[in-house]
């Protein structure tokens, strides 16, 4: 047989196997039997072994290729990977579309056009193709940096090797969504480690999350995930252009159209009426399906609207996640204890008799602070109604009343400690406030959370450092203050309990890497109050590291673009007291990095007044920087940015998808301009990085 037959039956296998595997794995609507398909790939395999030249990245016997990776590198996200704020019940909602047609301005009764999906019980995970082929896979991580998991991406049958090409498949394109475990598939691996012996996993998400975290990718293929898209960014298009649809439901049905698993019972909504029927229809609808939910996500749908509303340093603003009411169960609670948080707040917490609940023992329970408390009536030894508020975090809903005793032998109310359980200082709350406080900075309770917090995967990942070994550090002295962490030597851990001689070298290793990470994680690691990542983020990628944010007034610090005026108050009381900027200095003194790359375009420390006395209008979206940098970059060149156009305005400044006042600006003759112009005429060149 000549190699041009052979090539011919190759890209026609190819593409039959590729057919049946949209049909199997996105469609959910199988053609062919398992045999046939399996025959499919078996001769495509033949032919590939004979014939390696003919061999592409794309074909479907290379989804689990070579051998196991060593491990993950970390990969930046170009978007940031938000999360979403939660609706527990439709009022809730109904306050979301509330702000929402406030924030677009719209007329009273004006419906928004939204887009619900179902929510996807699963883990979030970036998809970059090049040329139509799929280069990179990253899960969210941090949701600023996340895992390149590419090598099992490929094992996952459900994600296409190729786009279709069907349509223009774009030059460069990332896409994000989930990647779940279905329930058949799910309790098939539950009855096989079952039956080796083995460890049950509690639920789908965990043993999908398990999976992803697996260094062997044909362990991720036997799996069976799946996975479904939801999200598209723009990317460049095969002629440079950008690859943008006009709203979310045009993007859904852009990615079906490349060959990408979309779930298909999305639905296009006319106001919240429709969203909120959509949510009752799904909450009772759930469990025909073959997947687990846990709720409905409801988007603005026309993007020119989600840029006019924004994000915060957390969520967007055009995006809310209605979650389905938890599953309950009762039980009794067994006594009220306290502890003591990293902030020396002390919250009370529930004892409860082991129960079972979505999928995991629950043996404790949040009861959020001695007001909520009262609220509830609860009290040690009643019988409880027990959720998981939001499927993670467990609660206590409400005492049983009706199983209460009467008289006697009813239960005492919960009296709230009026001293800390730990150091036996005299709590205080602030006014205002629900929650009591330990007012002593050198509360052992206090410093031990705030090492673990520390410590932990997100601040300065010192894997290692748990509770049992942070109890001992401070128990004996050891430790004092985060920065002390760094004064440890392995001779010194060699003498606490269980810790052997190479577990203290392996520790003291980890310590010493995490000097490497970058000002963001230190500051978000020493646990300033209302400080969470995305906003540690921010503010270092603006101040550039710790010198810079000393050096910033309260006015600077609320002006960057997601940092609010509760956070910007709290971060300057933190770095003006004497203890912390001494803790700061010591940190710097062993060795942690202080600082990062200072990203804010307009950070130089003169600038000529070059756009004195001119008027400016910024409209659409800018590609490189943001609304609030390109403001500071006019002001600071003597200009002034207003809101809206008039002939006493000098240029309008025009990004992606600009609005009306493009139309008002060349009606008026009004100079327009693009972000390219712009940023010659303001001389903005490159980002400014601070020097180490």
């Amino acid at each position: 047989m000549s190699t041009d037959p052979i090539k011919e039956e190759v890209n026609t296998l190819r593409a039959v196997i590729r057919h049946h595997e949209e049909r199997y794995y996105v469609l959910h609507d199988p053609e062919i039997s398992d045999t046939e398909f399996d025959r499919f790939l078996h001769r495509l395999t033949e032919l590939e072994a004979a014939h390696p030249e003919l061999v592409t990245p794309d074909s479907p016997t290379q989804r689990v290729a070579g051998r196991a990776v060593d491990g993950f590198t970390t990969v930046e996200h170009a978007v940031p990977m938000l999360s979403l704020d939660n609706a527990y019940d439709e009022a809730e909602l109904e306050a979301f579309d509330e702000r929402v047609r406030k924030g677009l301005e719209l007329e009273p009764g004006t419906a928004v056009t939204y887009v619900a999906e179902l929510k996807i019980d699963g883990l979030s995970i970036a998809l970059h193709y090049r040329d139509g082929l799929l280069v990179r896979g990253v899960t969210r991580g941090d949701g600023v940096r996340g895992e390149d998991v590419t090598s099992n991406v490929r094992a996952i049958r459900g994600i296409p090797l190729a786009l279709k090409t069907t349509t223009a498949v774009p030059r460069d394109v990332e896409m994000r969504g989930e990647i779940f475990l279905p329930r058949a598939s799910f309790d098939r691996m539950n009855t096989e480690r079952a039956e080796a012996d083995d460890t049950p996993f509690a639920n789908p998400r965990n043993a999908a999350a398990g999976t992803m975290r697996t260094l062997d990718p044909a362990l991720v293929a036997r799996r069976g995930l799946g996975a479904y898209l939801y999200h598209l960014l723009e990317r460049k298009g095969v002629g440079g252009e950008p690859v943008r649809p006009s709203g979310h439901g045009a993007a859904l049905e852009q990615l079906a159209g490349w060959g990408l698993p979309v779930e298909r019972h999305w639905r296009r909504c006319n106001g919240m009426t429709e969203v909120i029927a959509f949510c009752r229809q799904w909450a009772d609808d759930r469990r025909a399906l073959p997947f687990d939910i846990d709720g409905v996500v409801v988007k603005v749908d026309i993007l020119a609207d989600r840029v006019r509303l924004g994000q915060t340093a957390k969520f967007p603003r055009w995006a809310m996640a209605f979650k389905f009411p938890a599953e309950q169960a009762t039980t009794r609670l067994l006594r009220i204890d306290v502890e003591v948080g990293r902030t020396g707040a002390v919250t009370p917490y529930a004892v409860l008799a082991p129960v079972q609940l979505a999928g995991t023992t629950v043996q404790r329970a949040t009861l959020h602070n001695a007001d909520d408390v009262a609220r509830k009536d609860v009290r040690a030894g009643d019988i409880v109604l027990v959720e998981k508020g939001g499927d993670v975090i467990p609660k206590i809903v409400k005492p049983i009343l009706g199983r209460r005793p009467i008289g006697d032998a009813a239960p005492a109310p919960f009296v709230m400690p009026t001293v800390c359980p730990v150091c036996e200082t005299l709590l205080l709350r602030g006014e205002d406030e629900a929650v009591w406080r330990c007012p002593n900075d050198v509360c052992p309770a206090k410093l031990k959370r705030g090492l673990l917090h520390f410590a932990s995967r997100r601040a300065m990942n010192i894997e290692g450092l748990g509770e049992s070994l942070v109890n001992q550090l401070v128990d004996r002295g050891l430790v004092r203050d985060p920065a002390e962490l760094y004064t440890l030597t392995a001779e010194t851990l060699g003498g606490l309990e269980r810790m052997a001689e190479k577990s203290a070298a392996n520790l003291i290793a980890e310590i010493e890497g995490s000097k490497r990470r970058d000002f963001s994680h230190v500051l978000f690691g020493l646990g300033v109050r209302h400080v969470g990542e995305g906003a540690a983020d921010l503010l270092v990628r603006r101040f550039g590291g710790v010198q810079g944010l000393l050096e910033a007034s309260l006015e600077e610090i609320e002006a960057v673009v997601g940092v609010g005026p509760i956070v910007a108050a709290s971060i300057r009381t933190f770095l003006d007291s004497p203890a912390q900027r001494g803790l700061l200095e010591r940190l710097e003194k062993v060795g942690v990095r202080m600082d990062a790359e200072r990203v804010d375009p307009v950070a130089t420390p003169e600038v000529a007044q070059s756009l004195s006395g001119q008027t400016f209008v910024i409209t659409g979206t800018l590609a490189s920087i943001s609304r609030a940098q390109a403001k500071r970059a006019i002001e600071a060149r003597g200009g002034k940015v207003t809101g809206s156009v008039s002939k006493m305005t000098s240029c309008v400044v025009v990004g992606a998808d600009p609005g009306s006042k493009l139309d008002k600006a060349r009606s008026l003759g009004v100079e327009t301009i693009d972000e390219q112009v712009f940023r010659k005429r303001i001389k903005l060149g490159g980002m400014p990085r601070r020097s180490r």
